[in-house]
């Protein structure tokens, strides 16, 4: 059953919960009266995951940003929110309605985080039963500072538990490089005391803390570090509960995904909604319009592949198969009628769609928008490509690298059980540079409209090339002095001018 708490904050009631727990509900609650036991510990840090499950974030606001703003996903139906659009386009401005949505729901993640450790200091109990559990609230306070600060660069940092609206109401911003650090701490303590084999992938492990570690580093370009964490995840894959799962199908399919050991973190939706909690528009807008083949719903073709990432994806790759729709059913007549791409009836958006979220989404309504989903935020492929990036940049030439390339690749050899000849190994011996443009280039296709592409555009600063006219979605606009950086909500800025200056072009 769902668990539900509200903490009183600044006068704003937030409304908390968390899945894949079985607790009895509590009501609402105040925190002077609360952390009675290790239990109260636990019900305040699942306050932050269920907020991550919010349609201004995971749900909805947040991801469509990140999978539009990459070169991956174009607009489909460009009558959609200009929001939308804007953020697609290189277009944006401080008033985009959707960064005025997911930046106040990442504080409120955090708020509840740094409720969960200011609370754990009056804990009685076992400390390092309390330290286990407060761990997830300091991942899930670095889990939204490495979204935020990998967007907007500098931004207030708070990690104290605020009771008065003077203590944040003229705070400066924090500068990026003073961020990090602070999101490697919070990821080391959770890496000390973390499980190492939770019984649920919505809660994050010791090989979570370290993959998103390694993630932190790589975007640093502390390569070293990156390896190391990403070669710890590895070392220990079987005792964290880790590893590639056979198909890459049931990475995406909402009936299996809770039961495979890829994922290190997933965001739980299960098909349970309060309010905006639960809300899950994946699926939806991914989905194409015009298309009846599944029960729950068309979807709306707001998100879609741009076209050249479709046609120049080898034809021989399971991948693409997976992550891809190229069909479509109208129901023209008694059953309705299959029409293949190209001459599919979608007039909004006439081209292959999105797959991953919309073609398995278990049990489902409103076109899609409650699905049963485990979304995977990091998962073991993902440390696999980090560990070979890493260490060509550290010793370039290595097998061991070639190896982790070679794990990946094997799996997408597995085609519904069937194994098939491509993709090939890594060719041994390649350069440094010709070995770091593959391996970017996989991470590309392995984790294609996984809300990835766009965090390597910005660290590896290769815009004008993905952007330009022979990259995969042309934007002429793209100004690499400006479009690196996300513009701070412009209400934030009239509310606090100390937050000023607004990011460069803002």
């Amino acid at each position: 059953m769902k668990k539900y708490i509200a903490f009183l904050f600044l006068g704003t009631l937030t409304f908390l919960g968390c899945s894949d727990l079985e607790e009895k509900p509590v009501g609402i609650i105040r925190p002077d009266n609360f952390f009675n036991n290790t239990d109260d510990l636990q019900a305040a840090v699942n306050g932050a995951f269920a907020n991550i499950a919010h349609n201004n974030y995971w749900g909805r606001e947040f991801t469509i940003a990140l999978m539009l703003r990459d070169d991956m996903a174009d607009i489909g139906d460009r009558t959609t929110q200009a929001a939308r659009i804007d953020v697609n386009d290189m277009s944006m401005n401080d008033t985009n309605a959707l960064v005025a949505n997911f930046w106040p729901q990442s504080y409120v993640i955090i708020t509840a985080a740094n409720q969960a450790i200011e609370g754990a200091k009056k804990t009685p109990g076992d400390p390092a039963k309390v330290n286990a559990i407060v761990a997830q609230a300091y991942f899930a306070r670095a889990f939204a500072y490495y979204h935020l600060v990998r967007l907007f660069g500098d931004i207030p940092y708070i990690d104290f538990v605020v009771t008065d609206v003077k203590q944040i109401n003229s705070m400066s911003k924090t500068k990026e490089a003073d961020v990090y650090p602070k999101i490697i701490a919070d990821l080391e303590f959770a890496k000390q005391w973390l499980e190492d084999k939770p019984k649920v992938k919505a809660v994050p492990g010791k090989g979570t803390a370290a993959g998103y570690l390694a993630s932190v580093y790589l975007t640093l370009g502390n390569f070293q570090k990156a390896y190391d964490e990403a070669k710890y995840v590895i070392t220990n894959e079987a005792k964290f509960g880790l590893g590639l799962d056979a198909d890459f199908q049931d990475l995406f399919n909402a009936t299996k995904t809770a039961t495979l050991k890829e994922p290190l973190f997933t965001v739980d939706f299960n098909n349970l909604t309060s309010g905006n909690y639960g809300q899950d528009y994946t699926a939806f807008f991914t989905g194409s319009l015009k298309d009846d083949s599944y029960s729950y719903g068309q979807g709306f073709s707001v998100a879609v592949p741009s076209l050249k990432v479709f046609n120049t994806w080898d034809q021989r790759d399971y991948r693409r198969a997976v992550s891809f729709d190229t069909i479509i059913r109208k129901k023209t007549g008694p059953g309705g009628a299959l029409q293949v791409y190209p001459s599919s009836d979608n007039e909004k958006a006439p081209r292959p769609h999105i797959a991953k979220y919309f073609r398995f989404p278990g049990k489902a309504g409103a076109n899609g928008r409650t699905s049963q989903h485990n979304y995977i935020t990091m998962r073991f492929a993902e440390v696999l490509l980090t560990a070979a990036e890493a260490l060509n940049e550290i010793t370039p030439g290595t097998t061991e690298a070639d190896g982790y390339v070679n794990r990946v690749r094997a799996r997408a050899r597995n085609k519904a059980g069937k194994l098939v000849s491509f993709p090939a190994n890594v060719t041994p011996g390649l350069s440094q540079a010709d070995f770091r443009k593959m391996v970017i280039d996989e991470r590309r296709l392995e984790l294609a409209f996984e809300y990835v592409r766009w965090y390597d555009i910005k660290r590896l600063k290769i815009g004008p090339e993905v952007f330009g006219p022979n990259g995969l979605e042309p934007h002429a606009n793209f100004d690499p002095n400006k479009d690196y950086l996300w513009p701070l909500p412009g209400t934030e800025l009239a509310i606090n001018p100390n937050l000023k200056p607004n990011n460069p072009g803002y």
